[in-house]
C-alpha cells in the first residue's frame, strides 16, 4: 500500500498507458504500439486496442471515395479485402490468437491513367484511420528521384525519399526502370537501399511499386527476392468506352458544366476510333481529362469571341453548356499537338 491506501499499479498497466499515450499523440502507429507491448497481457488486462488515428467517419469517407470511382470493380474488392484483413488481425491480437503480420507492400500493374495513383492516395487515408500508418500521406517518386549519378549518391537520394515517406506510402512510378541498366546500373543500389528500409521501418512504411503490366512482371521475375517482399498485386485494367464517357460526364459535373448530346456523341466517336486503331493507352482517363479541360477552355474562347458581340450578359445555360464545336476543337488541338 502507498500513502493513499492504494496498491501500486502493475507494470503492465503502466506500459499500456504509456503506449496508448504515444499512439494518441501520433508519435507511434498502433501497429508499432502492439509490437512494443509484445507477449500476452497480464491476467484480466486487455491489450490496448489499435484504435484508428482518426474518426470512423473519416475512414468511411475514404471508403466512399473509393467506391465512387468509376469502374475498377476488382480493385475496389481487393482494397475492401485488405481493410477487412487488417481489422480481423487486430481483433485476433486482442483475443490473444495467432495473427498474420501486416505486410502491406504492393505492386500496382496497369497503363497510365487507370487510377493507380488515386487508389494509392485513398489507401494512405484508410491505413491512417485504421492506425496502420501515422500520417497516411503519399510520396510519389520515380527513377530520377532515387538514382544518383555517382557511387554513393543513389543510396543517399533513396534514403531521403524514404524519410519523406515515413508514416505514409512511398509510391514508385515506373519502378521497372530501376533495373533497366543491369547489374552495374545505380538502380540496383536504389533497390537494395529500399529493401533494407522496408525491413527497418516495417511498422510505419508501405511501399507501392507501379508500372505497365508486362514491364512489372518482367522486373519482378528478374528479382525474386524483391517479389517475395510485395505480397499484394493489383492489376488496373483500361477503362472501356462507357466508363470513359462516364468519367467525362463526372468531370464536367464537378466543374458545373454539362455536355450536349451531340458533344457526347463526338467524344464517343473519337474515343471509339482510338480503340479501333489499337492506340496505346486508348482506355486512359488522363486522355479524357485533357480533352475535357481543353473543351472548357475553348468553350470560354467561343463565348468571348462570338460575333456579333452580345450586348446582354451570358445566360446560365450558355456559361454551362459544352457543345459539339467545343469537343471537336479540343480533339483537333489534341491531335495537332500530339498530346
Amino acid at each position: 500500500m502507498d500513502g493513499q491506501g492504494t496498491a501500486p499499479r502493475p507494470e503492465r498497466d503502466r506500459r499500456l498507458d504509456d503506449v496508448a499515450s504515444l499512439i494518441e499523440q501520433g508519435k507511434i502507429s498502433a501497429a508499432r504500439g502492439l509490437l512494443m507491448l509484445g507477449g500476452p497481457p497480464a491476467e484480466g488486462v486487455r491489450p490496448a486496442a489499435a484504435t484508428p488515428a482518426g474518426s470512423q467517419r473519416e475512414l468511411e469517407a475514404a471508403l466512399q471515395e473509393l467506391d465512387a470511382l468509376i469502374g475498377l470493380g476488382k480493385v475496389k474488392r481487393l482494397v475492401h479485402g485488405i481493410k477487412a484483413f487488417i481489422e480481423i488481425q487486430r481483433l485476433r491480437r486482442q483475443e490473444r490468437l495467432a495473427a498474420e503480420p501486416l505486410v502491406l507492400h504492393m505492386v500496382f500493374k496497369g497503363n497510365p491513367g487507370t487510377g493507380k495513383t488515386t487508389v494509392a492516395r485513398i489507401l494512405g487515408r484508410i491505413f491512417k484511420e485504421m492506425g496502420v500508418l501515422q500520417k497516411g500521406h503519399l510520396c510519389e517518386v520515380e527513377r530520377a528521384d532515387l538514382v544518383g549519378e555517382y557511387i554513393g549518391h543513389t543510396a543517399q537520394k533513396t534514403r531521403d525519399q524514404i524519410k519523406r515517406a515515413l508514416g505514409g506510402i512511398l509510391f514508385i512510378d515506373e519502378a521497372y526502370s530501376l533495373a533497366r541498366g543491369g547489374e552495374k546500373d545505380f538502380g540496383k543500389e536504389a533497390i537494395d537501399t529500399l529493401v533494407k528500409a522496408m525491413e527497418d521501418n516495417k511498422d510505419d512504411l508501405v511501399v507501392i511499386l507501379a508500372g505497365y503490366l508486362r514491364e512489372m512482371d518482367y522486373f519482378l521475375r528478374t528479382n525474386p527476392g524483391l517479389k517475395s517482399r510485395f505480397p499484394i498485386h493489383i492489376e488496373f485494367p483500361d477503362f472501356n468506352l462507357e466508363e470513359l464517357l462516364k468519367i467525362a460526364e463526372t468531370m464536367l459535373e464537378k466543374r458545373e458544366y454539362v455536355a450536349s448530346p451531340e458533344a457526347i456523341e463526338s467524344l464517343a466517336a473519337h474515343l471509339r476510333a482510338r480503340v479501333e486503331r489499337g492506340e496505346e493507352n486508348a482506355g486512359n482517363a488522363r486522355l479524357v481529362r485533357n480533352l475535357i479541360e481543353r473543351a472548357i477552355r475553348l468553350h470560354a474562347v467561343r463565348l468571348t469571341t462570338r460575333q456579333p458581340v452580345p450586348t446582354d450578359p451570358f445566360t446560365r445555360k450558355e456559361l454551362m453548356l459544352i457543345v459539339r464545336d467545343d469537343i471537336t476543337a479540343a480533339i483537333a488541338e489534341d491531335e495537332g499537338t500530339g498530346a
